[in-house]
């Protein structure tokens, strides 16, 4: 009897060891994904794993057809803005100027990404149709302090400020919102605060809805993480770095109080932010409103894919608005 106890408790004993094992582990997995997601500098191995299968998402080709675009961009030349934030972190941005300005644009890059890469292919659009450009380098990327990015929770912040400098800098010329992914989340969620009178509209291409959602879309599709069982951990680790859970704030908060017109874009193959959201984002919308949706276009290639569509409902969107 005394020994098959003493085999059951060590069963048992092996089993909790195991456990506990695979706790701190699965923890410490957790935090590094919270880290791919978050940190400036994301840890290793998993910098690695989760940059080759989100690069699966993004089309190769497209990426190449654009280089030529985006060094162009950065070849041409820029008055180099700084900026404080109100947490004291240094921003940086790009301002670019064309010949007669009618209105400027504040566009905001996407997650891991760059000013010149997101807004390369558009950039001769813009200038060519009249816009003074200021192209940001978004906190905790590029040359922008800070060691965390936000997913727009802490951008929209960054994002009021930046209008104030519009406001004080661009001869009182109408200012326009345009974001990309993450930059499209922060300019959504920039419109919760009250930008009437200082905002003439918002273009927001293939953006997400929260941080929440976009974490537990990816989770599911890219990386098999079972994020269900790991929500409120992430939620937690997300807290401790950038003071914001991963539901404190939604561009759905934002757009329900929003009251400056908003033109949505996304495209239809688009698997890294689904279509989805953005119908979503615009269901939740109570400002004026369009939709552009591209068939065919994946992650943040709709203006590739329909150039012309996309050139004729910005241009129309500007003609409505300026004022």
């Amino acid at each position: 009897m005394k020994k098959g106890l003493d085999k059951l408790f060590f069963g048992l004993g092996a089993v909790t060891a195991a456990t506990v094992t695979a706790t701190v582990v699965s923890k410490k997995l957790t935090k590094a994904l919270v880290g791919e997601a978050l940190d400036r500098n994301a840890p290793k191995p998993i910098k690695t794993i989760a940059d080759n299968k989100i690069d699966d998402f993004f089309s190769e080709d497209t990426f190449k057809s654009v280089v030529p675009l985006i060094e162009k961009l950065e070849n041409q030349p820029t008055k180099l803005i700084e900026i404080e934030a109100d947490d004291g972190t240094k921003l940086i941005g790009h301002y670019f100027s064309c010949d007669n300005p009618k209105r400027v644009v504040l566009a905001m890059h996407g997650w891991r990404s760059t000013w010149s890469k997101d807004f390369g292919a558009s950039a001769d659009f813009l200038r060519d149709n009249n816009c003074d450009v200021l192209y940001i380098e978004q906190r905790g990327q590029g040359n922008s302090g800070g060691e965390y990015m936000g997913f727009g929770m802490i951008e929209r912040y960054d994002c009021l400020n930046w209008i104030d400098w519009l406001k004080q800098n661009s001869n009182e010329l109408p200012i326009y919102l345009l974001g990309i992914s993450m930059g499209a989340a922060t300019v959504m969620m920039a419109s919760g605060f009250d930008l009437q009178g200082k905002v003439s509209g918002i273009i927001a291409d293939c953006g997400y809805t929260s941080a929440n959602e976009i974490f537990r879309h990816v989770a599911k599709t890219t990386l098999h993480f079972p994020y269900s069982i790991k929500e409120n951990q992430v939620n937690n680790f997300c807290k401790e770095k950038i003071n914001f859970g991963t539901k404190d704030y939604s561009t759905i908060d934002a757009l329900k109080t929003n009251k400056v017109p908003i033109l949505f874009i996304h495209g239809t193959e688009d698997t890294f932010v689904p279509i989805s959201m953005t119908y979503d984002n615009y269901k939740a919308c109570v400002a004026p409103k369009k939709l552009f949706v591209v068939p065919g276009a994946k992650h943040g290639e709709s203006y590739l894919v329909d150039k012309e569509g996309y050139e004729k409902t910005v241009l129309e969107f500007f003609s409505e608005n300026d004022n």
